[in-house]
């Protein structure tokens, strides 16, 4: 260190440099300097390393960073050179590292459409239905980008709730330092409520954040036609419903699209931008720009139910209720995945967003599930009910095993003539994830998605699955295709479900060595 200041860093320095540069040297190169902190507490350096490599989940690159600056207190200038350099080029050469470039070109592949040279149209001010969650987020990610948003609800009261949540994160922004007074006051400036759909005739895109039906959403665009004027966008944050179902409700079905944001939708980078059948290019090319332009990861994906993420989401799924009543615990399974790189498992995702939704969502399509059934028959929701597939004490956020539900599994086991068994992390793996890749095979040859690599690009993004891995797609191609197929014909000659039936396009990957069918 030469200075330390307050105040004004960009005057001070400048002031240091010319008082320095006044002096007439000599002046000794950083290299040549040999003043090592040799009395610094390392105590100190080395319980940050530790936090940052906790939050790290299995990135080497982070770790390496940490023992570079170490190097630079402990060895002398050279020395701690050359380790860099070590570190660098095994690094380097990693998968991780292969992992994270495929990455960085994925999603600048993902944000490329058809008819880039279309005249996009202008969005000046937004309007989003909904105040709550996630109708909430989405505003102030529009917000956060310099638009201005109305935000409509059907109540006063319910708007009111809405915005004062809204007023309720910024503040909480503020107080970590990562937003000034300044700026909260300047993006609340942009927010204009209202209880009428009049209102949102003056805006050029309209994005409805209302309940999971489908007679809901067709009556909300339904009223839309009547006041929003000729050529703004219509879009529905819909996570599995039928868009083209919803744009067919309008006059206007070439402004229609879904914009699948992902909550908190103000904190999550991926947008999953559906593309409907009569989607206008312009509208589809708006719609990426505009994602990039208030800081989203944007993939543009085709009408299925679930699309490309929950589509997947739910093939990942489909063996957790099976794994528990053969004889795994909540527990052994998120541990499995957590030490696979995952922030949390299945079972403590399920409790956060809130068991509740499954079971709306099940009942809709006909579908059960013996044990998260039973919870919520119970009244477990979750955490915010204190309860789910874990126990939560005294508003704590922390899973804590639950011998209420072991029993419960262990009963509906019983019920079934199953005898549990041990069941490692490796078959836990086998059976959560090569399914989903499975499924994201049928996704490329259903042309739901235009690359694998789109697909890696909505999983890292929106879903958590591990950057050093480079999403499920590139993640299977280091697995090894032929292995992931061996051990789905194993599974489903074991169980007869069709989720283990092996996808054509996945087969095609191992012949050729590329998922597009070209020799790889």
């Amino acid at each position: 260190m030469d200075a330390v200041f307050d105040g004004d860093l960009a005057a001070q320095a400048v002031s240091f440099a010319g008082d320095i540069a006044a002096r007439g040297g000599p002046f000794t190169p950083v290299r040549d300097r040999n003043e090592l902190l040799k009395e610094a507490d390392l105590s100190i350096f080395d319980k940050e390393a530790a936090e940052l490599a906790r939050k790290a989940r299995g990135l080497e690159a982070p770790i390496a960073c940490a023992q570079s600056v170490r190097n630079a207190i402990t060895l002398p200038f050279d020395e701690a050179l050359a380790a860099e350099r070590a570190l660098f080029l095994r690094l380097v050469a990693s998968d991780q590292s292969r992992a994270q470039r495929h990455l960085f070109f994925a999603e600048r592949e993902a944000a490329k459409v058809s008819g880039k040279d279309v005249i996009k149209r202008k969005i000046a001010r937004v309007g989003v239905i909904g105040a709550g969650t996630m109708g909430g987020g989405i505003a102030m990610t529009f917000a956060n980008g310099g638009l201005a948003v109305t935000l409509l609800e059907t109540t006063q009261e319910a708007l009111q709730r809405g915005l004062a949540a809204i007023d309720r994160n910024y503040a909480v922004s503020v107080t970590r330092g990562s937003l000034s007074e300044d700026a909260k006051r300047q993006r609340l400036g942009l927010f204009k409520g209202s209880t009428d759909y009049a209102d949102l005739a003056e805006c050029d895109l309209v994005v409805e954040a209302v309940f999971e039906e489908m007679a809901v959403k067709k009556a909300v665009f339904g009223r839309l036609d009547a006041v929003v004027k000729p050529g703004a966008i219509l879009a529905t944050n819909t996570s599995y419903l039928d868009v083209n179902e919803i744009a067919a409700s309008t006059l206007r079905p070439q402004d229609v699209l879904g914009m699948h944001f992902f909550s908190p939708a103000n904190v999550m980078k991926l947008l999953e931008i559906v593309r409907a059948d009569k989607t206008a290019p312009d509208v589809l090319a708006t719609i990426v720009d505009l994602a990039r332009r208030i800081g989203k990861v944007p993939v543009v994906v085709g009408v299925c139910h679930g699309f490309v993420g929950n589509r997947m989401l739910a093939a990942r799924g489909s063996e957790l209720e099976t794994l528990l009543l053969e004889g795994a615990t909540p527990r052994q399974v998120d541990q499995a995945f957590i030490d696979f790189g995952w922030p949390m498992g299945p079972f403590q995702m399920v409790d956060l967003a809130g068991l509740d939704i499954g079971w709306r969502n099940r009942k809709a399509r006909g579908q059960t599930a013996d044990i998260a059934d039973a919870l919520c028959e119970q009244g477990h929701f979750g955490q915010k009910t204190g309860s789910g597939f874990y126990r939560y004490e005294n508003g704590s956020r922390t899973p804590l095993p639950d011998p209420g539900v072991e029993a419960l599994i262990r009963g509906k086991a019983a019920e079934r003539g199953i005898v549990p068994r041990e069941i490692g992390a490796d078959e836990i793996i086998e059976r959560t994830l090569y399914p989903m890749i499975n499924e994201g095979a049928k996704i490329l040859d259903e042309g739901i998605a235009a690359r694998a690599s789109d697909i890696d690009v909505v999983w890292v993004n929106g879903y958590g699955f591990p950057v050093g891995k480079g999403g499920p797609m590139f993640w299977a191609s280091l697995e090894g295709v032929d292995k992931i197929i061996r051990r789905l014909d194993h599974w489903h000659q074991q169980t007869g479900k069709d989720v283990f039936r092996v996808a054509r396009r996945l087969r095609q990957m191992a012949e050729t060595g590329s998922w597009d069918g070209a020799a790889g």
